[in-house]
């Protein structure tokens, strides 16, 4: 089995804004492209446009509608982003039998050496977060990288030596940095926003963090969406409903 350093000199990972994602994807695409196109590791896909088709992605986004419990909240319909996370106490590391799962010291990034992988998928069962992707024209398991191949190439401008999913998100949800560094950006963001990790009672320690959706508002219970206050505006009706949407 594979030990987990004691302490990492940095901890990279993604502040994800579930208040912000949209959901549109842009985030799995890039990140398909980047690791198929480009200097990482080919992704595949079976039967890609039959019925009964499949593939690996390193990243996912799933969508799901919330009530929350207080009375005169909306409902709201939250983008879930989803890859590794790169944890602290990453049960996917000691699980594997050959080594090829393992947790840098340098940095805290998670990868698999897919010269020693095996494809037995323990890995895959010791995540709790279905981080982990079973290629099955590769014969090994995959994961979410954090773009080594790209936020240490020295090729490539310097702004833009983050993974490919932050590069390319339209609605500024992920967020990349070291959140080992309580200084660092995305360090004092997750103070800020209160951020937190995914499914803490594990105790695998994820690195990366999610913002919360902040509250919105509730429509009245009657008639509709909430009337505002008479103010002056354009005399067009329609001019005016665009004011009122607008201002909402």
């Amino acid at each position: 089995m594979t030990t987990l350093p004691q302490l990492t000199q940095k901890k990279l990972g993604l502040v994800i804004d579930l208040d912000t994602c949209v959901g549109c994807h842009a985030c799995v695409i890039s990140c398909k492209g980047w690791n198929t196109e480009n200097y990482g590791a080919p992704l595949s896909d079976q039967n890609a446009y039959g019925a009964d088709n499949s593939g690996t992605f390193l990243n996912r986004v799933h969508s799901y509608e919330i009530q929350p419990t207080e009375a005169d909240a909306a409902a709201q319909l939250i983008h879930f982003p989803k890859s590794c996370l790169h944890c602290e106490k990453a049960a996917c590391v000691t699980v594997c039998p050959t080594g090829a799962s393992f947790k840098r010291s340098a940095d805290g990034i998670v990868l698999v050496d897919e010269s020693k992988c095996i494809g037995c998928k323990l890995c895959s069962w010791a995540c709790p977060y279905g981080a982990r992707e079973f290629d099955a024209d590769a014969g090994v398991m995959k994961k979410c990288t954090l773009c080594i191949d790209r936020i240490y190439n020295e090729n490539i401008p310097e702004r833009e030596r983050v993974p490919a999913c932050v590069s390319t998100c339209p609605a500024g949800a992920r967020h990349y940095g070291d959140l080992g560094d309580a200084n660092s950006d995305v360090s004092k963001l997750v103070a800020e926003r209160g951020g937190y990790d995914l499914m803490p009672e594990m105790a695998y320690k994820p690195t990366n963090k999610y913002l919360p959706p902040r509250p919105r508002r509730a429509e009245a219970a009657e008639g509709g969406p909430t009337e505002l206050a008479a103010e002056p505006g354009p005399e067009n009706p329609i001019l005016r409903w665009v004011d009122k949407v607008l201002s909402r």
